[in-house]
């Protein structure tokens, strides 16, 4: 078991490496975002064929990875493609100075690595486990899975069309599923790893992969998600207003205005 977490480790490890000189010789530090998503789908299949006690269950949940990680990478790549370096790493190259390319090595690669690699554990200890049958744990699973990629999906593709049309330049996306909750992306794709970790709940190491999810809760809720984008947000002026209305996570119906 040692061996197989191991491996992995350097697989992630020469990949995270790729995508560093990738960011130099493209001047922007944002391909770590399309990294990201491709990163996990990379563990999955990798694990899934390291590992000699494969199954149905770690079949169905690199299925599920894939899907996410790849549809995540091609959205972010397109959104990006025609535009500036994203604001967050514009800050950090002019805040590092002499010290950037360490601190993008280490800071965004290297930490984005690690992170990655425990939000992931579900998807490893699944496919490093002899196989067992499918149960209710994992239909409920497969239901909070599906809910947050459609909450993720849909969010993206409806902010992607209202940031599209230049009447809406300078509004806030408050519609759609953003009438409900104010980051229902960030929502969905919390939702898809607790759904996984549900998948690897009836593995042997299942209480240990609870690692994944708490993970991606805590990064999106208190440390590069939710709070980064709200202080951005809030330069609106609409944007009071709306947080007083609509859930910041979780989606709800919204408060009537005042």
């Amino acid at each position: 078991m040692t061996a197989y977490f191991l491996t992995l480790a350097v697989v992630l490890f020469a990949y995270m490496n790729l995508w560093f000189i990738v960011s130099l010789a493209k001047k922007r530090n944002d391909v770590a975002d399309v990294a990201w998503g491709l990163g996990f789908v990379l563990l999955a299949w990798a694990s899934f064929f390291l590992s000699p006690a494969r199954g149905l269950r770690g079949l169905l949940v690199s299925g599920l990875v894939t899907v996410w990680g790849v549809r995540l990478a091609w959205h972010i790549y397109f959104r990006n493609k025609s535009k500036t370096e994203d604001y967050r790493y514009r800050e950090w190259r002019a805040a590092w100075g002499e010290w950037f390319y360490v601190r993008s090595y280490l800071q965004v690669f290297m930490l984005q690595g690690l992170l990655l690699f425990l939000i992931a554990v579900p998807v490893l200890v699944i496919n490093a486990s002899g196989p067992v049958p499918l149960g209710v744990l994992d239909g409920l699973g497969l239901v909070v899975w599906a809910v947050g990629f459609f909450f993720e999906s849909v969010g993206d593709r409806q902010l992607a069309r209202f940031i599209k049309d230049p009447v809406n330049r300078g509004k806030l996306m408050t519609t759609g599923l953003w009438a409900y909750t104010r980051h229902p992306n960030y929502f969905g794709e919390v939702a898809q790893w607790w759904g996984i970790w549900l998948l690897a709940l009836s593995a042997p190491l299942g209480l240990v992969a609870l690692i994944g999810p708490l993970t991606i809760t805590v990064l999106i809720l208190k440390v590069s998600g939710i709070p980064l984008l709200e202080k951005k947000m809030a330069e609106n002026p609409a944007f009071a207003e709306y947080a007083k209305r609509v859930s910041v996570f979780f989606p709800w119906l919204p408060k009537r205005s005042v």
